[in-house]
């Protein structure tokens, strides 16, 4: 299996913005990209309406759920079924979500619905829910889902204060499990970035000992 796996140093930091802006190069460089994110909860609080339009990433909608984001970021003709075969209503953790719906999410079904996806594209571009020690299931968290894919792994951070604790955390956490740290990515980069932001993405990458890009915020 080629391609990536996105992940964060917690919700909202910019996880679905870098692998959307990772899913549209690839397909601008001829790729064909399947993407996929296990589970995608919070759907009720999306308007039914598109919303803004990045024309960063090709015209893909901000303002519509994650799994729609990133097929349309891919030009992927996937159905919503085959990005995100869990979806939930509610803005809660997966595992909670999936059993106040009476159910649990199953590692056999997820890695399937992967494989799938992937079978026939050039590249697999795969967005975690929130950060790597995220229960999918209570036996099972992203972390888990991450090495049994075995892509490489792409971590969003946002470049502001408190972000070389969480980064470099979520870096030990990847490691200890085996995972191969291919870059983080800080994001939302400011046209005129701070001290503070500046020195936060050298210390993460010296301390980190990896490569650090940043995003600026899609316009």
């Amino acid at each position: 299996m080629n391609g990536v796996f996105v992940t964060g140093t917690g919700t909202e930091v910019g996880k679905t913005v870098v692998a959307a802006s990772i899913a549209r190069k690839l397909a601008n460089e001829g790729k064909r990209v399947a993407v996929f994110k296990p589970a995608i909860t919070g759907l009720d609080d999306y308007p039914t309406a598109d919303g803004t339009i990045s024309h960063d990433i090709g015209g893909f909608s901000a303002h519509r759920p994650d799994h729609l984001v990133l097929r349309d970021a891919a030009g992927s003709s996937q159905a919503d079924e085959e990005v995100a075969p869990y979806r939930y209503g509610a803005p809660m953790s997966p595992h909670l979500a999936a059993s106040l719906a009476g159910e649990e999410i199953s590692r056999e079904r997820l890695l399937a619905a992967a494989r799938a996806a992937a079978d026939g594209a050039d590249a697999l571009v795969c967005e975690g829910v929130g950060g790597l020690l995220v229960p999918l299931a209570p036996d099972y968290l992203v972390r888990d889902f991450a090495v049994d894919l075995g892509l490489p792994l792409v971590v969003a951070a946002s470049p502001g204060l408190g972000t070389i604790n969480h980064t470099l955390l979520t870096l030990e956490a990847a490691r200890s499990a085996g995972l191969e740290l291919a870059r983080v990515v800080l994001t939302p980069w400011p046209d005129e970035p701070s001290p503070i932001e500046r020195s936060n993405r050298e210390t993460i990458a010296a301390l980190g000992e990896v490569a650090v890009e940043t995003l600026a915020r899609l316009r």
